[in-house]
């Protein structure tokens, strides 16, 4: 059954007395410090000094720490680095100062639950996870407004895990727009199959797929990238405030049917059967030891596949084309 909670749901007072620590002062780092501190809660901000989140962190009035120092001295340890870097950050510098009674937080489920961080039993171990990038999180915090979050609770040591994040998704303006509870599996999963399947691994193969297409077949590498990728922020848009029925409806009839009856032709069941291999591997554990082995390895494939789509004709049609559009800075 779908739990949702709500601003009176959350008791901001269960953070009183407590510091939190923020591990690394990014996108979501900055957000979530300033819209903690702004509800009146100690916080203590760990970077890297030289960084240029260092000197945003300065900017914003806090005093960065070593990640050291700000795990020994909060209850509620908060780590906000990119995935593949948290288990190294947690073994040398989170770990040894965690005592009976803190609690660590995260917004990605990643590590905990492919075991590359494993806490101690006598800690809360919880998520918060916001539905949307740092920038909107502080944004419509600022506007009284919230970020739907996700709250889960892996460890509850205390027995007041689940209130503890719901106070601090009060903290950061989540309970305002709705906290959904789920599972750290059901996050990282999710997220992972989201990702590689369709925000990020299947559009953006399915724009380099149609362009070339239209390139082979000998339209103008112009055209074909303000059809094939340009306009998708419309659709997107649309889809992003309407739902899928709701694009359909505002674009062109022609374009609709094309959608209702091509559209399968492109996403086959053969398709579908790679979807599922894909959440299999994610299930597995197989995608995270291999991401995180291609980091020990040094990134050498993954480099190589950067490299090889930056140089992709239509990066370099669009790189020129941009600049006629100034509207996109």
């Amino acid at each position: 059954m779908l739990k949702i909670y709500y601003d009176k749901d959350a008791d901001l007072n269960l953070l009183k007395g407590k510091k939190v620590a923020i591990i690394g002062y990014g996108n979501q780092g900055r957000a979530q410090a300033l819209n903690l501190r702004d509800s009146g809660v100690d916080v203590i901000v760990a970077e890297l000094e030289g960084t240029p989140n260092y000197a945003q962190a300065v900017k914003d009035d806090f005093k960065p720490v070593q990640t050291r120092v700000a795990s020994e001295q909060a209850q509620i340890v908060q780590i906000l680095t990119q995935d593949h870097v948290q288990a190294e950050i947690y073994r040398c510098c989170v770990e040894k100062y965690l005592t009976e009674g803190n609690a660590l937080n995260f917004s990605h489920g990643f590590n905990i639950h492919f075991k590359a961080i494993v806490p101690p039993k006598n800690i809360d171990v919880f998520m918060i996870a916001p539905k949307g990038p740092g920038a909107l999180v502080r944004t419509q915090f600022e506007e009284g407004k919230g970020v739907p979050c996700l709250v889960a609770v892996y460890q509850d040591h205390s027995g007041s895990a689940l209130k503890l994040a719901l106070a601090y998704a009060k903290a950061i303006g989540g309970t305002r727009a709705g906290v959904i509870e789920t599972t750290f599996k059901e996050e990282v999963e999710t997220d992972l199959f989201g990702e590689q399947v369709v925000l990020c691994g299947g559009v953006t193969e399915l724009i380099m797929a149609g362009f070339d297409t239209l390139v082979e077949a000998g339209y103008q590498p112009e055209i074909a990238y303000f059809e094939c990728l340009h306009e998708l922020k419309l659709i997107t848009d649309l889809i992003y405030s309407t739902g899928i029925q709701g694009m359909r409806m505002r674009v062109s009839d022609t374009a609709k049917y094309g959608d209702l009856t091509r559209g399968k032709k492109i996403i086959t069941e053969a398709s579908r059967a790679e979807m599922k291999k894909i959440l299999k591997d994610i299930q597995s554990g197989s995608f995270a030891k291999e991401w995180l082995e291609e980091n020990k390895a040094g990134r050498k494939n993954f480099d190589m596949l950067m490299k090889r789509d930056e140089n992709h004709l239509v990066e370099v049609v669009g790189r020129k084309l941009r600049q006629m559009m100034p509207w996109i800075k």
